[in-house]
């Protein structure tokens, strides 16, 4: 437990604790000044962050990547976005042509993870942001292939060319097990939104220790976290 809190300590944030989504945390980038011209959403599905970019960076250029078949891009019906197929393996972008990439729960549907965040690193601007969200534990689901624990997302995040700048906790794991095994009722959905019940405890039992080491228990327990990444200098 030490190494992986020496390890992970520089990313864990001092400013709160609180439970957060990607959304949350793009909408906090964008509200400190953080504008992106271009964006990218990979694994973008049916292309429901267009609304979300539409509310936080309506000046932004707005692309969707994502494989051919998937039962998300299945359900896509709008077509007022910029939609791109994929082969899985290889972004059809040139080199740093995007301000920020932007993805929600996708990588754990990656077959091959590693090379396409090499892949997000070619086409990410010098100055750009990768930020997104994944799962840590969480029950299969449409097609799901891995989970990630936050250590080891670090590891391969650096071995493919980023510099995590923060991670943040999601919905704990034992709630979001509990929601899969009594087939997703709809009280637990609150939890996505605010403090799940294990995150709430660690707040309670943890309160005088430091906002990091209250990151770090959550982020250990956590179902699903987010992240925030920048290129390697």
């Amino acid at each position: 437990m030490r190494e992986a809190w020496e390890y992970l300590r520089p990313v864990l944030p001092d400013d709160h604790s609180r439970q957060m989504t990607a959304p949350m945390v793009l909408e906090a980038r964008i509200k400190a000044g953080f504008q992106p011209a271009k964006v990218l959403d990979f694994g973008c599905g049916n292309g429901r962050s267009i609304d979300l970019f539409a509310g936080l960076s309506p000046t932004a250029e707005w692309t969707g990547v994502d494989i051919e078949n998937s039962p998300e891009v299945a359900s896509r019906v709008r077509n007022d976005g910029c939609f791109v197929t994929y082969d899985g393996d290889h972004l059809p972008f040139p080199d740093k042509n995007f301000d920020l990439v932007y993805s929600y729960q996708v990588l754990e549907h990656v077959r091959r993870p590693e090379p396409i965040l090499q892949e997000i690193a070619r086409v990410l601007k010098p100055e750009g942001l990768f930020i997104g969200q994944t799962s840590q534990f969480e029950p299969y689901h449409s097609y799901s292939l891995w989970n990630f624990t936050v250590y080891g997302f670090k590891k391969i995040m650096e071995e493919a060319g980023f510099h995590l700048l923060e991670l943040r906790p999601g919905i704990d794991g034992f709630t979001l097990m509990r929601r899969t095994y009594e087939n997703r009722p709809s009280y637990l959905n609150k939890y996505f939104g605010r403090e799940s019940p294990v995150n709430q405890e660690i707040e309670l039992i943890e309160e005088a220790k430091s906002v990091q080491q209250r990151n770090f228990r959550k982020l250990w327990f956590c179902g699903q976290f987010v992240w925030v990444a920048a290129l390697s200098l």
